[in-house]
Parts: structure tokens; C-alpha cells; sequence
């Protein structure tokens, strides 16, 4: 647990309600397409769906598309961005929208906690169909005002547009973005999700915990004369650790994040030591542990707060966020065994490896090189781990990239077959 002493250090202060992103690189969007989701794509119907001019939309597509739009600044109701067109000096161009109201994010709260998978959903970046409609969240036709500094009276101009066709690319990468548009900031909403989804769970908790037996006090003050009446039985052991407090942000308290790790993990050890007599991390190094406590956070890594995690476990143990997302994923893949897969090349008796070239020819896989316990080819590779089984992984081609991929299987045939249908 000493680990987590590196996370514990505050991430630096920001406004949680105003974020301004670098410029977007150029791209090609060879469908036409500048969103990549369904609410990115919301975004841009809404402002075509009522502008007046469909050549000036394809001038401002493809001002977009040439890297014409600099760094976009985002704050409640406004998003705006300096544009560069025809004269050497760029336009200011901005996106207006209604925010929500204290209603209209009440009714998004109360549909975000409903469901686990919403809220599983929102921490992986991804917006739900039914939480995006329900609440008003998306702009409608008309919800969205375009305003420039150049001359045209356009509406929207080519410098609107084009701001208007990149903002989609920043809601693609991040839909929080289009919370913040609407009128709350990533922290001040995710922290308003988890007290919501802690109360929600108490409650459910109480209303289904059975009476707890109890002794009356009675019974114990009386008995000056006579032997103590027996404390009431144990508690049985619950079926799973409970939830942690919420943990609101304070600047002289330490990071949220980290005492919510330290406490969820104190009683997940906690309850498997009770249930079996034996603590399953004792043994771990503090690399080993780190790896398992940022693969059990919920998230992919593009969360704001899994990426602080990442940051900050890694520097705490000199390695970069890279090498820990690589080891999150080999762990994800086959726990401490897949950790030392990753790391650990090693010499394998003659026997299963030996037999492995063979039966990838005969399944029509006849480039893989053998190196110690590892067969390669430009762009995949299969690992033996010390546990018989093998492990997939994949680069670009020429790289020596390796990430794990797919799930460890006895057979390397069948480890290939998932990795490659995944």
C-alpha cells in the first residue's frame, strides 16, 4: 500500500468550468464525417440542420479539415476558437448553447444513478442512447447560436462552421466536453455521480440487511449478582466488501481519488482475510501492486481521474504511464502471471514450445520466428508463460511495440485464433 503515497500528491489546480484544448490536428474524413459517436455527430445535425447556407457548411468542413481552427476554449453555454481565413489575421469565432438548468441536471443525475451500466458507461467516455435523449443533453436544431468577427453575415459563416465541425472531433475524444458546454465541470459532476451512487447503494444496503442481534442494556446493568449474559454471535461475513465514504474535494485534504483507493482496498483485503485467514497482495512488490490496483480502477485510461492515477503511480515508482497502461493490460490479461509474461523472457524446456511452430503451420500460420519463449511475426506474437499457457500480443509492424492482446490459452492455435477475432 506504500504505492499509493505517490498517487496521493493533488493533481494541479484548474477551473473545473473552463478547458481549452490544443489545436486539433488535420484529418481525413474520407465518408465525410468529422464524428466518429453518435453524440458527436448530434452536435454537427444540430447546427446543419438549421443553417441557411450549405456551401458556406462545406467551406467551413474543409477549413476544419486543412487545420485552419487553433486552440478551442470551452466554458459553460460558449465554445470559441480563432479561425484563420482569407486575411493573414484569424476571426474569433464562438459557439453558443443553452446550459441546463438545475431541473434539467437533476433529471440527468437521477437517470445517470439509476443504472450501474450509465454510469459504467460515463467513466469509459461513452455517452448512453437513452441518458443522452432523456435529459436534454443533446443540442436540438436551433440550440446552437454561431457568431464570428468577419464580415459575413452567414449563418453560420465558414469560420463558425469550421469551429463547429472541430468541437465534434473534442466530443468524439471526451464527452464531458458536452457537459461542461451544458453547465457543469468533469470533476464537479463526477464527484455529485459518486454521492449519488454511494447514497443509492447505502440505502439499498440497509433496506436489505437483516436485524442485527443485540443484547438489552438492561439485562446487562442488572446482572451485579449473577454471571453477564453472552455477547450476541459474530456478525456473519458479508457477501462482498462495502462501499467506501465519498470523499469531497478539499484543497488542504489529500487527493479524493487516493483515499478512495486506500479505503476500497483496505477492506477488499480486509474481507478475503476474514473469509480465508490469508492476505492475497502480502506477497506483491510494490510494482506488482501498483499494476493491480490501476487495472481494478474502473475505466479504460481516458478518464480525467484514471489518467491522474496512471501519472502518479508511475512516477511514484520511476516508471512512465506508458509502461504502466502496457503492465495494466498484461495483468488484465492473466494477472500476476501475465505481468511476469511481459516482463520476463525466459528459456522454456524442449517440449510444448517445441511442438508450437509445427501446429501454427498446419492452422496455415507459417511466419513466426522463435526468440527464448517467444514466436514472432512483423505485427503479432505469441509469449509462453512459465504456467504452460500462451499469451498474445500485437505491434505495428516494425516497431517492437508489444501490448498484450486477447486471452492466454493452453493451445497457442487457440490463443492466435482469439487474439486475431477479438
Amino acid at each position: 500500500m506504500n504505492t499509493i503515497r505517490g498517487a496521493r500528491g493533488a493533481a494541479p489546480r484548474h477551473d473545473d468550468r473552463r478547458r481549452s484544448f490544443p489545436q486539433v490536428a488535420p484529418r481525413e474524413a474520407p465518408d465525410g464525417r468529422f464524428a466518429a459517436t453518435w453524440w458527436g455527430n448530434a452536435w454537427v445535425e444540430a447546427l446543419e440542420d438549421t443553417a441557411l447556407d450549405p456551401a458556406r457548411l462545406a467551406r467551413g468542413k474543409a477549413y476544419a479539415g486543412r487545420g485552419h481552427v487553433d486552440a478551442i476554449t470551452v466554458t459553460p453555454g460558449r465554445v470559441v476558437a480563432y479561425v484563420h481565413g482569407s486575411r493573414a489575421r484569424p476571426y474569433r469565432a464562438e459557439i453558443r448553447m443553452r446550459t441546463l438548468g438545475d431541473d434539467g441536471w437533476e433529471r440527468f443525475l437521477d437517470e445517470a444513478t439509476a443504472r450501474p451500466d450509465h454510469i459504467a458507461a460515463l467513466l469509459d467516455k461513452d455517452v448512453p442512447h437513452a441518458l443522452g435523449t432523456i435529459t436534454g443533453l443533446l443540442p436540438a436544431p436551433g440550440d446552437l447560436v454561431p457568431d464570428c468577427t468577419c464580415p459575413d453575415d452567414g449563418y453560420p459563416c465558414k469560420h463558425a462552421a469550421a469551429l463547429c465541425y472541430q468541437a465534434a472531433r473534442l466530443l468524439d475524444e471526451d464527452p464531458f466536453v458536452l457537459f461542461l458546454m451544458r453547465g457543469r465541470g468533469e470533476q464537479e459532476l463526477l464527484a455529485e455521480l459518486t454521492r449519488r451512487n454511494a447514497a443509492r447503494s447505502a440505502a439499498e444496503t440497509i433496506a436489505a440487511a437483516p436485524p442485527m442481534p443485540t443484547v438489552p442494556a438492561r439485562a446487562v446493568l442488572d446482572a451485579t449478582d449473577r454471571p453477564a449474559p453472552p455477547l450476541p454471535p459474530p456478525l456473519p461475513l458479508p457477501e462482498r466488501p462495502g462501499r467506501p465514504p465519498v470523499f469531497p474535494p478539499d484543497p488542504d485534504a489529500p487527493d479524493p481519488l487516493a483515499l478512495d483507493l486506500l479505503v476500497t482496498e483496505a477492506a477488499a483485503r480486509a474481507h478475503v482475510f476474514l473469509s480465508t485467514g490469508r492476505d492475497p497482495v502480502a506477497a506483491l512488490t510494490p510494482w506488482q501492486d501498483a499494476v493491480r490496483l490501476a487495472a481494478a480502477h474502473p475505466g479504460s485510461g481516458l478518464t480525467a481521474s484514471t489518467r491522474a492515477l496512471y501519472r502518479d503511480l508511475a512516477y511514484a515508482l520511476d516508471r512512465t504511464p506508458t509502461d504502466l497502461a502496457r503492465a495494466v493490460a498484461a495483468w488484465r490479461q492473466g494477472g500476476a502471471a501475465g505481468l511476469v509474461v511481459l516482463e520476463e523472457p525466459w528459456d522454456p524446456p524442449a517440449g510444448p514450445f517445441d511442438r508450437a511452430r509445427p501446429a501454427l503451420i498446419a492452422a496455415d500460420f507459417p511466419a513466426f520466428r522463435p526468440w527464448r519463449n517467444r514466436l514472432s511475426t512483423e505485427s503479432l506474437q505469441l509469449r509462453l508463460g512459465r504456467d504452460g499457457l500462451w499469451y498474445g500480443y500485437e505491434s505495428d509492424a516494425g516497431r517492437e511495440d508489444w501490448w498484450p492482446r486477447g486471452a492466454p490459452d493452453p493451445d497457442p492455435v487457440g490463443a492466435l485464433t482469439d487474439l486475431l477475432g477479438r
